[in-house]
């Protein structure tokens, strides 16, 4: 690793220079590793109180994902094949639906944000298209709701149904 001041230009290469960054003031590392102390219960998001408002950290949260992709068709086996080793792929997958010309496929994400969890969300296709051999469809909708509001709509009646049988199944 190379040490460089921040925005320091690397010399002689064209790769990018990692950075040193040192850990903050109130940075313990004997008690994060214990799990004592009151920066422990805000950095692991056990916990309610004082000590959880103290962090700077952001806290993740878990957000419903429903990710809708669709294109020409393609045979119903191949697009079973490629759901199937993308939900191996991404464990957290809950539920893939599928027809010969789109797909919906719901799991859930943690992430800081809604646009952290909207970002990776948008790179799921992409990224696994290889790996998987998905078909070469599009992303045509996205919904990213936090865990309180997926579980209201559920509570409502008027939600996405839950994911009860997880895993790939057509339409």
């Amino acid at each position: 690793m190379r040490r460089a001041r921040p925005g320091a230009v690397p010399r002689g290469t064209t790769e990018r220079a990692l950075t040193s960054v040192e850990a903050g003031a109130d940075f313990d590392d004997a008690a994060l590793r214990s799990g004592t102390g009151e920066g422990a219960i805000a950095r692991t998001g056990a916990g309610t109180g004082a000590a959880d408002r103290t962090s700077d950290r952001p806290v993740s949260k878990l957000w419903h994902i429903t990710l809708s992709v669709s294109g020409r068709e393609a045979p119903l086996q191949e697009v079973r094949r490629a759901l199937e080793q993308l939900a191996h792929d991404h464990p957290f997958l809950l539920t893939s639906r599928y027809a010969n010309d789109h797909a919906e496929i719901r799991y859930w994400e943690e992430a800081r944000d809604l646009h952290d969890a909207a970002a990776v969300a948008l790179r799921l296709w992409g990224e696994h298209r290889q790996s998987a051999k998905l078909p070469p469809w599009e992303i045509v909708g996205l919904e990213v709701i936090d865990r309180e509001t997926y579980h209201q709509r559920i509570a409502e009646g008027y939600g996405p149904p839950p994911a009860a049988p997880v895993g790939v199944h057509p339409y």
